[in-house]
């Protein structure tokens, strides 16, 4: 039997793709050897322990420690072998959709990635190249997978999509990403060996691990790429790539995605150490990603994370804040009311840190949205559009221009003020109607006046028009229908 483990073992650990292919192969020797482990004891148990070692792992690799032997029973100089064991045996996979399947393998795995935690947390030995390998292999291993599609609809109780799914082997998943934040934090790794087996293709999986829909392993991830974007510096445009491409896929293609929020949330640390002046690519990054994430209907999911950031890029150069609002209002929401209160909650934002000059290029555009908002027949959009004048630093910049934006905001203000439904809104227009005749009394009956004689002009015009198409059904009426003649019938 252990010759037949042996022959579908590779003789050489070379690279993370080689182990990969070996992963079933290895799971089912490692499996072995743990029930070896269990079905022995007495004086013969450090034999079998280390004739099952052998038998599993490449004698290269593991050098004929036994794995289940703790690291205090080791010499210091065999404690890197012992952990390139434990590794090694780490790797073996369970299928966790059955509870009583492989207990006594799966408890054996558990305390063994609690040992590595462990050890590696409080040692303070430089990792070798093997070690790095075979941490590195263990985690594609155990994390990397492919998500079912279906998974969500073969769940109980699935027909409810606001509920997260929880992965059922999360007890050993937790281990290993406990594992690998604290290898990747120890100051005992040295980032120059690493960077060879955390590479590109390693990052690329681990960034596709954000799609998960458990929320417990997407923060586990969220702190685990912040590590390696902060200790490997020459991954970060690479990293910074992969997350455009991702929102990219999201944005114009799919819409669908679970860790949104969570890459924004990395981004919005990383905005926050960019230097100034901003490169072309960081403006870039804003024009064409955090912009036009605006678009999709999950908004809500991830709006403070991308107000956040795009926030941050305001800070780092106000010039950007004119920018950002033409295109908040290129993605302004006509029939979806909850978007259009997310947009105004932002656009507060981007005005409470705007200055002067950026204000005046786009005022014109935006209060007319702002006007057509004050008119929503939705209470909460016209409500929270109403609210931005509690905004000191916005009734300021108002104040001063308001030669322009009173004409343009003032029949929104009438109309509300005659025909609005919700007793709040009302409240609240006539507030900034009044706030309006204190700052300019003149200004404020100028606009009164024009906006009344507009009215009667609209007035008139609808009653010619009005007048104009009863003539037209009156003469229609009077003619005779022949052949296929269109017919124009009065309404009932």
């Amino acid at each position: 039997m252990l010759k037949q483990f042996l022959s579908k073992l590779p003789r050489k650990a070379s690279n993370l793709d080689s182990d990969e292919s070996n992963r079933v192969d290895s799971s089912r020797s490692d499996s072995s050897a743990m029930k070896n482990h269990g079905s022995h004891g007495g004086n013969n148990n450090n034999a079998v322990k280390r004739t099952s070692s052998s038998a599993v792992f490449p004698a290269s690799t593991v050098s004929g420690i036994e794995p289940l032997v703790p690291f205090n029973d080791v010499p210091n100089g065999e404690r890197t072998n012992l952990l390139v064991s434990k590794l090694s045996l780490c790797c073996v996979t369970f299928d966790f959709t059955d509870p009583s399947k492989s207990i006594f393998e799966k408890d054996v795995k558990r305390r063994t990635l609690v040992e590595l935690v462990d050890f590696v947390a409080n040692g303070n030995t430089r990792f070798s190249e093997p070690a790095i390998l075979a941490m590195c292999r263990m985690c594609a291993i155990n994390l990397f997978r492919v998500f079912s599609p279906n998974y969500r609809l073969n769940r109980s109780g699935g027909e409810n999509d606001d509920e997260p799914t929880f992965d059922p082997a999360w007890p050993h998943l937790q281990l290993v990403y406990e594992l690998f934040l604290k290898f990747i934090s120890s100051s005992c790794l040295d980032a120059k060996v690493a960077k060879k087996y955390i590479d590109h293709w390693f990052i690329s999986r681990l960034l596709e691990l954000f799609d998960s829909e458990d929320p417990r392993e997407r923060d586990c991830l969220k702190t685990i790429l912040h590590r390696v974007y902060e200790k490997f510096m020459v991954h970060r445009p690479f990293i910074r790539k992969s997350i455009n491409n991702i929102f990219y896929r999201f944005v114009f293609e799919t819409e669908k995605h679970n860790g949104v929020a969570e890459l924004l949330e990395i981004f919005g640390s990383i905005i926050c150490g960019f230097a100034l002046p901003l490169k072309d690519e960081h403006k870039m990054f804003l024009w064409r990603v955090l912009i036009p994430l605006h678009k999709p209907k999950s908004v809500a999911v991830y709006s403070q994370q991308l107000s956040y950031c795009v926030t941050q890029f305001i800070e780092k150069e106000p010039k950007l804040a004119s920018t950002v609002i033409r295109g908040l209002l290129k993605y302004w929401p006509i029939t979806n009311s909850q978007k259009e209160v997310i947009f105004l909650g932002e656009l507060e934002e981007i005005l409470d840190a705007i200055n002067m000059v950026e204000f005046q290029k786009v005022m014109v555009p935006l209060f007319w949205r702002i006007g057509y908002c004050i008119n929503s027949l939705h209470f909460q959009v016209a409500e929270r559009a109403l609210f931005l004048w509690n905004n000191d630093h916005i009734v300021n910049l108002i104040a001063h221009n308001r030669q322009v934006i009173l004409p343009i905001i003032f029949p929104a203000l009438d109309r509300n003020s005659q025909s609005h439904w919700n007793q709040a809104v009302l409240n609240l227009t006539h507030n900034i109607r009044k706030m309006f005749m204190e700052m300019d009394e003149k200004l404020y009956l100028s606009c009164h006046s024009h906006f009344k004689e507009e009215e009667a002009i609209s007035s008139t015009a609808n009653e010619k028009q009005k007048e104009a198409w009863e003539q037209l059904e009156r003469v229609a009426s009077l003619r005779p229908v022949i052949g296929n003649t269109a017919v124009l019938v009065s309404p009932i």
